[in-house]
């Protein structure tokens, strides 16, 4: 299995969502990139865990941990925006064909993966890359990494640098910022 990397560019952020034409799928990609959840917590949300609410309260199905945090103003604004006002409280937010399930890790996967192809996207992508862009992004706009590892439930500030592609980065810059 490849390791999947975040999307670096806010470019590459707007031109991904564009891609996304279908509402499900716009929403599912703002949800994962604003809110760090894993692909499998994402899934398993109802429309009534999130219609009109301004917070979240989750138990993460890896760690099986309490997660409790604010839906930000991206996430509010597609909520209202693309979930189908006739959707039933209790329906998934992220519906299958037949609406009464939620699409599967491989729909997802396969979502992210053929918008990236149309936009040109670089990169390694997978479900994952929406919990590392956010990731990614929060540290590069100041977040303490010793916060960003608690909202990542990471054990160490080694992983979660590691998690983000930072340390490498780091490492290329030495490289390319010294000419002897």
């Amino acid at each position: 299995m490849n390791t999947v990397e975040p999307i670096r560019k806010k470019s590459d952020i707007e031109r991904m969502k564009k891609a996304l034409g279908n509402p499900r799928d716009r929403l599912l990609f703002i949800f994962g990139i604003n809110s760090a959840l894993r692909i499998s917590d994402i899934l398993a949300l109802k429309v009534g865990d999130v219609r009109g609410k301004d917070s979240l309260a989750i138990t993460e199905t890896k760690t099986r941990k309490s997660k409790r945090f604010k839906l930000n103003p991206a996430i509010q604004k597609a909520i209202r925006e693309l979930v189908p006002a006739e959707a039933d409280d209790n329906a998934p937010l992220f519906p299958s064909r037949r609406g009464t399930k939620a699409i599967t890790r491989v729909q997802a996967w396969r979502i992210l993966n053929d918008a990236a192809k149309r936009v040109g996207l670089d990169i390694e992508i997978g479900t994952h890359t929406l919990r590392k862009t956010m990731a990614y992004h929060a540290y590069k706009s100041g977040v303490d990494i010793a916060l960003l590892m608690n909202v990542l439930n990471h054990s160490s500030q080694r992983e979660t640098l590691r998690y983000i592609g930072i340390t490498q980065e780091q490492v290329n810059g030495v490289f390319e910022s010294i000419n002897l």
